[in-house]
This record gives structure tokens, sequence and C-alpha cells, in this order.
């Protein structure tokens, strides 16, 4: 048996450390989120890595987005999501077509049984999520889905100008020399 330091056991109290009880629930949730991202995953295609779902989703909401709009969305390289679209697509889940406005793009949508694919997995989450938060009250989960979005609308904003600061301070240190 170990002997654990109480300090070390005891939660963040949001009242007295709102921005450690954040990090705590944002880092269980997260891990948590993975952890049923292959079950959801696998529900689309027996072969489809966990990430692909947030891409699906991503398209099934935007028909004929372009891979740059989906790694700007998510903050990945566009290498990272050309790699994901080209197993999507193997895999008979998403099409691309040369973008008429920029032929240098290609307009990303789900086929045909891509869509069914998909919206059958979003249909068990919803499921689950109606069974798992059954005794919480509506306005509550409308009021977490809203923080929820305003905390990752932050977020994203952050890292975008965080990067951009980045590269501006990349961008002094060649002129400087």
């Amino acid at each position: 048996m170990h002997d654990v330091d109480s300090a070390h056991t005891r939660l963040p109290d949001p009242q007295t450390d709102p921005f450690g009880a954040l990090e705590r629930e944002v880092r269980v949730l997260i891990r948590r989120a993975q952890s049923t991202s292959a079950q959801t995953a696998r529900l689309i295609h027996p072969e489809l890595d966990a990430s692909a779902y947030p891409l699906l989703a991503h398209i099934a909401m935007n028909p004929g987005t372009r891979g740059s709009d989906l790694a700007a969305h998510f903050g990945v390289g566009r290498a990272t999501v050309s790699r994901q679209l080209s197993r999507l697509a193997e895999l008979g889940l998403v099409h691309r077509e040369t973008d008429p406005e920029d032929t240098r793009g290609q307009q990303i949508t789900l086929t045909d049984d891509g869509a069914a694919r998909f919206q059958h997995a979003r249909d068990a989450r919803l499921a689950m999520l109606e069974v798992a938060l059954s005794q919480w009250e509506k306005e509550d989960v409308a009021t977490l889905a809203r923080l929820l979005n305003l905390y990752s609308t932050d977020v994203v904003t952050w890292l975008g100008s965080q990067q951009s600061a980045a590269l501006l301070s990349a961008a002094d240190a060649r002129a400087a020399r």
C-alpha cells in the first residue's frame, strides 16, 4: 500500500483555486474523451482512427470545406489533415473534388455511406449523453454547452494570438540578423 500525502489527493477548490479546478476538470475530460473516441470511431468504421470523428463532424456541418480550413480549425498542420483525409477517402467516407474557385485546393464532402455512418455514430453519442445526463435539467445541459463553446472559442483565440506573436517574434529575429 502506498502512503499518499493528502495534499496530493485533494482536488482544487473551485472557490479558492478556480483555474486549478478548471485545469483538472479539462484534463480529466480530455482523457475520458480520448478513451471513448476510439469506440465512436469504430462505430463509423472498424479501421477508423479516433481522431477522425471530429473531422467527419466538421465536414458534415460544413460540406465543401477545404483541407486548409480543417487544418486551421483544428490547429494542426496541413500534412496531418491531408493524411487523415486520404485515409477517410480510402475507407469511402469522404469525397474530394477540385475547388472550382481555386484549382490548387479540394472541396471535401461526406459520401452517402460516410454521412450515414457518421449520423449513426452521432446518434449513439447523443443517446449516451442523454442517458448519462438524464438527471440534469435541460437548462443546465444548455449552460454547459454554452460555457464549453465560450471556453473553446476563447482558448482558440488565445492560441492564435500566441502563434501570431511567435511568428512575429521569429520574423523580428530574422530581420535583426
